[in-house]
């Protein structure tokens, strides 16, 4: 029990740690102009302090789900292995390889479901989505959920962990790196790295609601045709 308890605060630390460091960046980023963007397109002081609280209140559930993966990889109840030497290289990065598709496919139903079915969107999802405009989202929205919401979204990581062998570090640091992402997509600076599902495409997923629910990749909305590419919506706006 000590040892989960211990995790649990060392994955606290390491949740809250990413906030305190947005903080530095959203500050450089009023400071300087958004990297070019205009000023009315940049959140105000009071929509990331709302993000942040709401973000902080929900950090200690967030952290939940990892304690409790750890836990069931440490009695043995999933397919986690602790060096890449048990499985050699090759194996790893074929297994590597298949976790990621997964989760992208997890993720990708979990966030849609999250919108489609009405109850769910209505007490969970809602609380996230209240952030649609432009110069309402930052880093900080990227973290800014319901904490069953914010569990929901994470859970394909832990399913991976039953059906596919996976490195135990690995799979903490795809959780860790989690944040830093969701962070990413949220801070309307769009890299146009193909086929990222970059910040872009999730701003005009806060705008439509109907569209770009993929996580790391455009694959799954391309598939299914839930995709909506930014460069179109600049090519509107000249228009």
């Amino acid at each position: 029990m000590v040892c989960h308890q211990w995790y649990w605060i060392r994955v606290r630390e390491l949740c809250e740690g990413d906030v305190h460091d947005m903080r530095g960046c959203c500050a450089f980023v009023r400071g300087n102009g958004c990297c070019g963007a205009k000023a009315d397109a940049i959140p105000t002081n009071k929509a990331m302090l709302l993000q942040i609280y709401v973000a902080m209140k929900a950090m200690p559930w967030y952290c939940a789900l990892p304690s409790l993966s750890e836990y069931m990889i440490e009695n043995g109840w999933t397919k986690c292995y602790d060096r890449v030497s048990e499985v050699g290289w090759l194996p790893h990065l074929l297994y590597l390889s298949l976790y990621l598709v997964f989760v992208e496919f997890g993720i990708y139903w979990m966030h849609r479901e999250l919108h489609d079915i009405k109850p769910l969107y209505k007490y969970l999802h809602a609380t996230h989505h209240i952030y649609n405009k432009q110069n309402t989202l930052s880093p900080f929205a990227g973290l800014a959920f319901h904490p069953v919401d914010g569990i929901l979204q994470a859970v394909p990581h832990v399913i991976a962990l039953f059906i596919i062998p996976t490195h135990f570090t690995t799979h903490v640091g795809l959780l860790f790196l989690e944040a830093v992402w969701t962070a990413n997509i949220h801070d309307c600076i769009h890299g146009k790295l193909w086929p990222v599902m970059g910040a872009g495409y999730h701003t005009i997923h806060h705008t439509t609601y109907r569209h770009n629910y993929g996580h790391y990749t455009i694959w799954m909305d391309w598939m299914l045709g839930t995709l909506r590419d930014p460069s179109d919506e600049e090519g509107k706006k000249v228009m």
